[in-house]
């Protein structure tokens, strides 16, 4: 690839606008015509300046410093140049200068890139994945802080070690309020969202290197909590005096019977009940987290629901298809509703997506796509965490595969017999 066809170096003073006889001293770029200017920081007496030679005149210990100087910056100039040659970039004045003065794509920093993808995903993000964001964020600041000693680095200091002494960091570090040190899954989370800001640096080309090559995510598999038939069963026939808890119990059921999760159950309206292709009513929104379309069509329990509050007076103000309430004050009431129901799992809003996802669809033969689409993932990998957990099912499945096998076998005996 040819990068450039000229390339020089002059060291000038601007006398033109010296003072007391005291001019700033400049190197000036040319590439290919194209000319740049670096203050080198240093006065020159205008008498003591050799402008054929570009250099101090004499042989005094001050001349003798300053040319030494100016052969300094120039030989660094020329490595510059010879460095960006071999890499085979498109070289420009511009680009000499930058790298010159540590604002090349060489130079950046960590915090560079953290304010860079901070602004990058500002508005495309849901607000829940910014602020995980900015948790890993201060992560990061207090390891530099606490380990490095410093509040930066350079992207081209990130190395394996930083990722290793990083994970360590973050394993012995106990959050302020926390009941106990970060758990091998949490760790690993705030990990990955600093290898997508490392990957994010490296196609940018910030990086020559990807430090995360040989580093591999290790997870703890946990199982999704859900509700059995029973329990589910238990929450939707038991009567509430209280009415806070019969919303919150009709809430939680709605997404038992979706799969829709509370900040998408939140900002639902009538805009979003369609007539399906079936003629039945389907739920069509997109999920905030990842703005991926969703198309439900409507059970006949979840549809009774919103026949409930189609006119009730929290949604006439709200204009929203269902009570609307906090996270906050929705996962508090549901201790209550479990404490009354006799469940004794702890009860969270998001186990009800959990139980669409097992319960409701897959443990009753609905294909594992159909739930994956249902469920607005983007990856059926993630889906298959709910089909690993479900022993019933796969105990019913291989029941059916052992009475096609007995089946298989009698009719052989039978033609054997008959033979």
């Amino acid at each position: 690839m040819k990068t450039s066809t000229t390339f020089s170096i002059l060291i000038w003073i601007n006398a033109s606008r010296a003072k007391n006889n005291e001019a700033d001293l400049f190197a000036r770029i040319t590439v290919n015509q194209k000319r740049a200017n670096i203050s080198l920081k240093r006065k020159v007496n205008i008498k003591s300046w050799d402008k054929s030679k570009s250099r101090l005149k004499g042989n005094s210990a001050n001349a003798r410093k300053e040319n030494q100087y100016i052969e300094q910056v120039k030989a660094k100039l020329h490595k510059i140049h010879i460095d960006l040659v071999n890499q085979e970039k498109f070289i420009t004045a511009q680009l000499i200068k930058s790298t010159y003065l540590g604002e090349g794509e060489n130079h950046k920093t960590l915090q560079n890139l953290i304010d860079y993808h901070s602004n990058k995903i500002k508005n495309v993000l849901a607000p829940g994945s910014i602020r995980n964001y900015g948790i890993t964020e201060n992560y990061i600041s207090k390891f530099l802080d606490q380990k490095r000693r410093t509040n930066d680095i350079y992207l081209k200091e990130l190395d394996y070690k930083f990722i290793c002494d990083f994970e360590n960091f973050l394993h012995s570090y106990w959050p302020e309020g926390h009941p106990k040190a970060m758990g091998q899954n949490t760790v690993m989370k705030h990990i990955q969202r600093l290898r997508k800001m490392v990957t994010l640096a490296y196609h940018l080309e910030w990086l020559q290197k990807d430090p995360f090559i040989r580093w591999k995510p290790t997870f703890k598999k946990t199982e999704r909590q859900f509700l059995s038939a029973n329990e589910l069963s238990n929450i939707e026939n038991y009567h509430f005096p209280i009415e806070r808890l019969d919303r919150v119990r009709d809430l939680f059921v709605f997404s038992c019977y979706t799969g829709i999760s509370y900040i998408d159950i939140m900002q639902l309206t009538k805009e979003n009940i369609h007539l399906g292709i079936d003629r039945n009513n389907w739920i069509i929104t997109k999920r905030q987290k990842t703005k991926t379309p969703v198309k439900i069509p409507l059970l006949e329990k979840a549809q009774a629901i919103i026949n409930k509050y189609k006119n009730h007076p929290i949604t006439q103000v709200s204009e929203s298809l269902l009570p609307i309430i906090t996270n906050e004050k929705l996962n508090f009431y549901l201790k209550e509703v479990a404490l009354a129901c006799g469940i004794k799992k702890n009860l969270t809003f998001h186990m009800a997506r959990h139980t669409f996802a097992t319960t409701v669809t897959l443990t009753n033969g609905v294909p594992i796509e159909t739930v994956s689409k249902l469920l607005g993932h983007t990856k059926i990998a993630t889906t298959q965490i709910y089909a690993r957990v479900i022993e019933r099912k796969v105990s019913e499945d291989m029941n059916a595969l052992k009475a096609i096998l007995d089946k298989n076998k009698t009719k052989k005996n039978e033609n054997k017999a008959v033979n």
